[in-house]
Protein backbone atom coordinates (compact mmCIF):
# COMPACT_ATOMS: atom_id res chain seq x y z
CA UNK A 1 0.00 0.00 0.00
CA UNK A 2 1.34 3.43 -0.93
CA UNK A 3 2.56 5.53 1.98
CA UNK A 4 1.41 9.00 2.76
CA UNK A 5 3.52 11.79 1.19
CA UNK A 6 6.49 12.65 3.39
CA UNK A 7 6.88 16.27 2.27
CA UNK A 8 4.81 19.19 1.07
CA UNK A 9 6.41 18.90 -2.36
CA UNK A 10 5.36 15.24 -2.60
CA UNK A 11 1.85 16.16 -1.48
CA UNK A 12 1.55 18.76 -4.22
CA UNK A 13 3.02 16.54 -6.93
CA UNK A 14 0.98 13.49 -5.95
CA UNK A 15 -2.43 14.97 -6.77
CA UNK A 16 -5.66 13.63 -5.33
CA UNK A 17 -4.17 10.24 -4.47
CA UNK A 18 -1.45 11.77 -2.30
CA UNK A 19 -3.95 14.08 -0.60
CA UNK A 20 -6.25 11.13 0.10
CA UNK A 21 -3.39 9.19 1.70
CA UNK A 22 -2.38 12.18 3.81
CA UNK A 23 -5.94 12.70 5.02
CA UNK A 24 -6.26 9.01 5.87
CA UNK A 25 -3.05 9.23 7.89
CA UNK A 26 -4.49 12.16 9.83
CA UNK A 27 -7.41 9.98 10.93
CA UNK A 28 -5.57 6.70 11.50
CA UNK A 29 -1.94 7.49 12.35
CA UNK A 30 -1.99 10.74 14.30
CA UNK A 31 0.91 9.57 16.52
CA UNK A 32 3.36 9.52 13.58
CA UNK A 33 5.91 12.32 14.28
CA UNK A 34 6.58 12.65 10.56
CA UNK A 35 2.96 13.62 10.08
CA UNK A 36 3.41 16.57 12.46
CA UNK A 37 6.31 17.78 10.30
CA UNK A 38 4.17 17.55 7.16
CA UNK A 39 1.26 19.35 8.84
CA UNK A 40 3.49 22.14 10.13
CA UNK A 41 4.97 22.62 6.65
CA UNK A 42 1.45 22.80 5.19
CA UNK A 43 0.42 25.24 7.92
CA UNK A 44 3.33 27.55 7.09
CA UNK A 45 2.59 27.53 3.34
CA UNK A 46 0.58 30.50 2.02
CA UNK A 47 -1.89 28.17 0.36
CA UNK A 48 -5.42 28.75 -0.82
CA UNK A 49 -8.25 30.71 0.70
CA UNK A 50 -10.59 29.08 3.20
CA UNK A 51 -14.32 29.84 3.19
CA UNK A 52 -16.32 28.52 6.13
CA UNK A 53 -20.05 27.90 5.76
CA UNK A 54 -22.08 27.60 8.93
CA UNK A 55 -25.78 27.63 9.69
CA UNK A 56 -28.55 25.31 10.86
CA UNK A 57 -29.30 21.93 9.25
CA UNK A 58 -31.50 22.22 6.19
CA UNK A 59 -30.45 25.76 5.35
CA UNK A 60 -28.91 24.61 2.06
CA UNK A 61 -25.17 24.58 2.82
CA UNK A 62 -24.54 21.51 0.64
CA UNK A 63 -26.50 22.95 -2.29
CA UNK A 64 -24.56 26.19 -1.95
CA UNK A 65 -21.29 24.27 -1.76
CA UNK A 66 -22.16 22.50 -5.01
CA UNK A 67 -22.81 25.85 -6.68
CA UNK A 68 -19.54 27.29 -5.36
CA UNK A 69 -17.58 24.29 -6.64
CA UNK A 70 -18.99 24.81 -10.14
CA UNK A 71 -18.33 28.56 -9.95
CA UNK A 72 -14.69 28.23 -8.90
CA UNK A 73 -13.98 25.41 -11.33
CA UNK A 74 -15.37 27.56 -14.16
CA UNK A 75 -12.74 30.12 -13.16
CA UNK A 76 -10.04 27.46 -13.42
CA UNK A 77 -9.45 27.24 -9.67
CA UNK A 78 -8.96 24.00 -7.74
CA UNK A 79 -11.40 23.34 -4.90
CA UNK A 80 -11.17 21.23 -1.75
CA UNK A 81 -14.17 20.61 0.49
CA UNK A 82 -14.31 19.42 4.07
CA UNK A 83 -17.90 18.46 4.88
CA UNK A 84 -18.24 18.01 8.64
CA UNK A 85 -21.09 15.81 9.81
CA UNK A 86 -22.57 14.78 13.15
CA UNK A 87 -20.91 11.69 14.59
CA UNK A 88 -22.29 8.23 15.10
CA UNK A 89 -22.42 7.47 18.82
CA UNK A 90 -21.41 3.87 18.00
CA UNK A 91 -18.53 4.25 15.56
CA UNK A 92 -17.56 7.90 15.83
CA UNK A 93 -17.83 8.18 12.05
CA UNK A 94 -19.72 10.75 9.99
CA UNK A 95 -23.42 10.07 10.50
CA UNK A 96 -25.01 11.76 7.51
CA UNK A 97 -22.20 11.57 4.96
CA UNK A 98 -22.36 15.08 3.52
CA UNK A 99 -20.15 13.96 0.66
CA UNK A 100 -23.10 12.01 -0.79
CA UNK A 101 -24.97 15.30 -1.25
CA UNK A 102 -22.12 16.93 -3.19
CA UNK A 103 -22.09 16.19 -6.90
CA UNK A 104 -18.60 16.31 -8.42
CA UNK A 105 -16.80 14.76 -11.37
CA UNK A 106 -14.56 11.94 -10.06
CA UNK A 107 -12.29 12.45 -13.07
CA UNK A 108 -11.66 16.09 -12.17
CA UNK A 109 -8.28 16.19 -10.44
CA UNK A 110 -8.94 19.75 -9.26
CA UNK A 111 -11.85 18.88 -6.95
CA UNK A 112 -11.51 16.90 -3.75
CA UNK A 113 -14.31 16.34 -1.22
CA UNK A 114 -13.88 14.73 2.18
CA UNK A 115 -16.54 13.99 4.80
CA UNK A 116 -15.30 14.09 8.39
CA UNK A 117 -17.03 13.47 11.70
CA UNK A 118 -17.39 16.18 14.31
CA UNK A 119 -16.71 13.45 16.90
CA UNK A 120 -17.45 14.69 20.41
CA UNK A 121 -16.65 18.33 19.73
CA UNK A 122 -19.48 20.71 20.60
CA UNK A 123 -17.76 23.41 18.57
CA UNK A 124 -18.13 21.33 15.43
CA UNK A 125 -14.52 20.59 14.36
CA UNK A 126 -12.31 17.76 15.58
CA UNK A 127 -8.50 17.99 15.60
CA UNK A 128 -8.55 15.71 12.56
CA UNK A 129 -10.75 18.14 10.62
CA UNK A 130 -8.44 21.04 11.46
CA UNK A 131 -5.45 19.06 10.16
CA UNK A 132 -7.36 18.15 7.00
CA UNK A 133 -8.18 21.79 6.33
CA UNK A 134 -4.51 22.74 6.72
CA UNK A 135 -3.48 20.04 4.22
CA UNK A 136 -6.15 21.02 1.71
CA UNK A 137 -5.37 24.73 1.78
CA UNK A 138 -1.71 23.96 1.06
CA UNK A 139 -2.56 22.36 -2.29
CA UNK A 140 -5.92 23.86 -3.36
CA UNK A 141 -6.79 27.37 -4.54
CA UNK A 142 -10.05 27.31 -2.58
CA UNK A 143 -11.12 25.34 0.45
CA UNK A 144 -14.76 25.24 1.56
CA UNK A 145 -15.50 24.03 5.08
CA UNK A 146 -19.15 23.05 5.41
CA UNK A 147 -19.84 22.84 9.12
CA UNK A 148 -22.08 20.38 10.90
CA UNK A 149 -24.71 22.98 11.74
CA UNK A 150 -25.39 22.26 15.39
CA UNK A 151 -26.46 25.74 16.45
CA UNK A 152 -25.19 28.66 18.50
CA UNK A 153 -22.26 26.88 20.13
CA UNK A 154 -20.69 25.89 16.81
CA UNK A 155 -17.85 28.37 16.69
CA UNK A 156 -14.83 26.26 15.77
CA UNK A 157 -15.25 26.90 12.05
CA UNK A 158 -14.49 30.58 12.73
CA UNK A 159 -10.99 29.56 13.89
CA UNK A 160 -10.06 27.82 10.63
CA UNK A 161 -11.71 30.11 8.08
CA UNK A 162 -10.24 33.13 6.36
CA UNK A 163 -13.81 34.22 5.66
CA UNK A 164 -16.85 32.86 7.49
CA UNK A 165 -20.32 32.95 5.92
CA UNK A 166 -23.40 32.38 8.06
CA UNK A 167 -26.24 30.84 6.06
CA UNK A 168 -29.84 31.65 6.98
CA UNK A 169 -32.96 30.55 5.14
CA UNK A 170 -36.18 32.47 4.57
CA UNK A 171 -38.98 31.74 7.01
CA UNK A 172 -36.57 30.44 9.67
CA UNK A 173 -37.81 32.82 12.35
CA UNK A 174 -38.42 36.44 13.21
CA UNK A 175 -35.73 39.03 13.74
CA UNK A 176 -35.41 38.01 17.40
CA UNK A 177 -33.99 34.67 16.28
CA UNK A 178 -31.27 36.45 14.33
CA UNK A 179 -30.22 38.53 17.34
CA UNK A 180 -28.99 35.57 19.40
CA UNK A 181 -25.55 36.20 20.81
CA UNK A 182 -22.76 33.95 19.62
CA UNK A 183 -23.65 33.14 16.04
CA UNK A 184 -24.25 36.70 14.89
CA UNK A 185 -20.94 37.87 16.34
CA UNK A 186 -18.91 35.49 14.17
CA UNK A 187 -19.58 35.90 10.43
CA UNK A 188 -17.78 38.07 7.92
CA UNK A 189 -20.68 37.61 5.53
CA UNK A 190 -24.33 36.57 5.91
CA UNK A 191 -25.98 34.60 3.12
CA UNK A 192 -29.75 34.31 2.89
CA UNK A 193 -30.24 31.06 0.96
CA UNK A 194 -33.13 30.14 -1.33
CA UNK A 195 -33.40 33.68 -2.69
CA UNK A 196 -35.83 32.37 -5.32
CA UNK A 197 -38.50 32.37 -2.57
CA UNK A 198 -39.02 36.05 -3.36
CA UNK A 199 -40.72 38.07 -0.64
CA UNK A 200 -39.76 35.67 2.16
CA UNK A 201 -36.09 35.98 1.18
CA UNK A 202 -36.31 39.77 1.02
CA UNK A 203 -37.92 39.83 4.49
CA UNK A 204 -35.20 37.57 5.92
CA UNK A 205 -32.50 39.75 4.39
CA UNK A 206 -33.99 42.87 5.96
CA UNK A 207 -34.42 41.17 9.34
CA UNK A 208 -30.82 39.96 9.39
CA UNK A 209 -29.45 43.35 8.40
CA UNK A 210 -31.39 44.96 11.23
CA UNK A 211 -30.38 42.32 13.77
CA UNK A 212 -26.70 42.66 12.91
CA UNK A 213 -26.72 46.31 13.94
CA UNK A 214 -27.89 45.24 17.41
CA UNK A 215 -26.10 41.93 17.90
CA UNK A 216 -22.57 42.89 16.82
CA UNK A 217 -20.11 44.08 19.49
CA UNK A 218 -20.06 47.87 20.01
CA UNK A 219 -16.43 48.09 18.82
CA UNK A 220 -17.13 46.34 15.51
CA UNK A 221 -15.87 48.64 12.77
CA UNK A 222 -18.02 47.23 9.98
CA UNK A 223 -21.12 45.06 9.70
CA UNK A 224 -21.13 41.97 7.50
CA UNK A 225 -22.71 42.32 4.11
CA UNK A 226 -26.02 40.45 3.74
CA UNK A 227 -26.48 38.75 0.37
CA UNK A 228 -29.44 36.73 -0.93
CA UNK A 229 -28.35 33.70 -2.97
CA UNK A 230 -30.21 31.01 -4.84
CA UNK A 231 -27.86 28.09 -5.41
CA UNK A 232 -30.30 26.49 -7.86
CA UNK A 233 -30.85 29.51 -10.13
CA UNK A 234 -27.48 31.15 -9.54
CA UNK A 235 -29.05 34.40 -8.37
CA UNK A 236 -26.66 36.29 -6.10
CA UNK A 237 -23.81 33.79 -6.50
CA UNK A 238 -21.54 36.23 -8.33
CA UNK A 239 -22.32 38.85 -5.69
CA UNK A 240 -21.40 36.41 -2.93
CA UNK A 241 -18.09 35.32 -4.47
CA UNK A 242 -17.18 38.93 -5.28
CA UNK A 243 -17.81 39.86 -1.63
CA UNK A 244 -15.69 36.92 -0.49
CA UNK A 245 -12.85 37.93 -2.82
CA UNK A 246 -12.99 41.48 -1.45
CA UNK A 247 -12.76 40.14 2.10
CA UNK A 248 -9.82 37.91 1.16
CA UNK A 249 -8.07 40.84 -0.52
CA UNK A 250 -8.61 43.03 2.53
CA UNK A 251 -7.07 40.32 4.70
CA UNK A 252 -4.01 40.06 2.48
CA UNK A 253 -3.25 43.75 2.82
CA UNK A 254 -0.83 44.82 5.54
CA UNK A 255 -0.09 41.27 6.69
CA UNK A 256 -3.63 40.61 7.88
CA UNK A 257 -3.77 37.06 6.54
CA UNK A 258 -0.46 36.07 8.13
CA UNK A 259 -1.65 37.48 11.47
CA UNK A 260 -4.95 35.59 11.16
CA UNK A 261 -3.19 32.30 10.39
CA UNK A 262 -0.88 32.83 13.39
CA UNK A 263 -3.92 33.31 15.66
CA UNK A 264 -5.49 30.19 14.19
CA UNK A 265 -2.32 28.18 14.90
CA UNK A 266 -2.19 29.35 18.49
CA UNK A 267 -5.89 28.62 18.98
CA UNK A 268 -5.36 25.08 17.70
CA UNK A 269 -2.63 24.49 20.28
CA UNK A 270 -4.65 26.02 23.12
CA UNK A 271 -7.80 24.12 22.19
CA UNK A 272 -6.04 20.77 21.78
CA UNK A 273 -4.36 21.04 25.18
CA UNK A 274 -7.56 22.22 26.88
CA UNK A 275 -9.55 19.29 25.45
CA UNK A 276 -6.93 16.76 26.58
CA UNK A 277 -5.88 18.19 29.94
CA UNK A 278 -8.49 20.77 30.91
CA UNK A 279 -7.81 24.14 32.46
CA UNK A 280 -5.23 22.74 34.86
CA UNK A 281 -3.06 21.42 32.07
CA UNK A 282 -3.49 24.59 30.02
CA UNK A 283 -2.21 26.66 32.94
CA UNK A 284 0.94 24.57 33.25
CA UNK A 285 2.37 25.19 29.78
CA UNK A 286 3.79 28.08 27.79
CA UNK A 287 2.10 27.70 24.42
CA UNK A 288 3.89 30.59 22.73
CA UNK A 289 7.27 29.19 23.73
CA UNK A 290 6.27 25.74 22.46
CA UNK A 291 5.16 27.18 19.13
CA UNK A 292 8.45 29.03 18.71
CA UNK A 293 10.54 26.06 19.82
CA UNK A 294 8.78 23.35 17.81
CA UNK A 295 8.33 25.35 14.63
CA UNK A 296 4.60 24.75 14.16
CA UNK A 297 1.32 24.07 15.97
CA UNK A 298 1.08 20.34 15.34
CA UNK A 299 4.57 19.57 16.64
CA UNK A 300 3.88 21.94 19.54
CA UNK A 301 0.73 20.02 20.50
CA UNK A 302 2.60 16.70 20.42
CA UNK A 303 5.48 18.09 22.49
CA UNK A 304 3.18 19.63 25.10
CA UNK A 305 1.13 16.43 25.21
CA UNK A 306 4.22 14.35 25.98
CA UNK A 307 5.39 16.85 28.58
CA UNK A 308 2.07 17.02 30.41
CA UNK A 309 1.58 13.26 30.39
CA UNK A 310 4.99 12.86 31.98
CA UNK A 311 4.37 15.57 34.57
CA UNK A 312 0.81 14.67 35.46
CA UNK A 313 0.81 11.00 34.80
CA UNK A 314 -2.28 11.78 32.77
CA UNK A 315 -4.15 9.21 30.76
CA UNK A 316 -5.86 11.77 28.55
CA UNK A 317 -7.87 10.64 25.59
CA UNK A 318 -6.09 10.63 22.26
CA UNK A 319 -7.60 13.09 19.74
Amino acid sequence: MARRPDSLEALRKGGKAALARALSAVETDAADPGLDVLLDAACAAPGGRVLGLTGPPGVGKSTLTNALIRHYRARGESVGVIAVDPSSQLTGGALLGDRTRLVTDPEDDCVFVRSMAARDRLGGLSDHAVAAIVLMRAVMDRVIVESVGVGQSEGDVAHVSDVLALCIQPGSGDSLQFMKAGVMELPDLVVVTKADMGGLAARARADVAGALSLARPPDARTLPEVIAVSATSGEGLDEMTTACDALFARLERDGGLAALRARQARHHVADAIRVRFGRVGTGLVDMDAALAREGGPFSAVSALDRDLRARLGAQADQP
